[in-house]
């Protein structure tokens, strides 16, 4: 399959599909979260899409790589409010599978995108 567009990245496929996740669980927390950690979820989760959308329109590998690290940050961010989440109590019966398959699958593949570009 030839890449035309982000559009065409599997990475952001699977990164839309993270951020529809995101918003359907944190829809579920607390009204009084609304500015805690819903907006920074789904600020983060947002973020890893937009940035990898960026990186692919750019021209140059520097600055597709620098997207791309974004995006793996803001992974690393969201991972990290997803963790907090969990451990709090009105975090402990919702069903994160779905949001953590996703975000898993889309770091590797960032991982791997960050290497070949810093390799080539």
């Amino acid at each position: 399959m030839e890449i035309h567009t982000y559009r065409d990245l599997i990475v952001w496929q699977k990164s839309i599909e993270l951020v529809v996740e995101i918003y359907k669980i944190t829809d579920e927390f607390p009204k009084e979260e609304i500015y805690g950690l819903t907006s920074q979820m789904r600020r983060s989760a947002v973020s890893i899409a937009s940035n990898i959308a960026e990186g692919k329109l750019r021209g140059y590998k520097k600055e597709q790589r620098q997207f791309l690290l974004n995006a793996f940050g803001s992974g690393g961010e969201l991972e990290t409010q997803i963790t907090i989440t969990k451990r709090l109590f009105f975090g402990r019966n919702l069903d994160f599978s779905k949001s953590e398959f996703f975000l898993e699958e889309v770091m590797k593949m960032l991982n791997k995108m960050i290497t070949i570009i810093s390799n080539s």
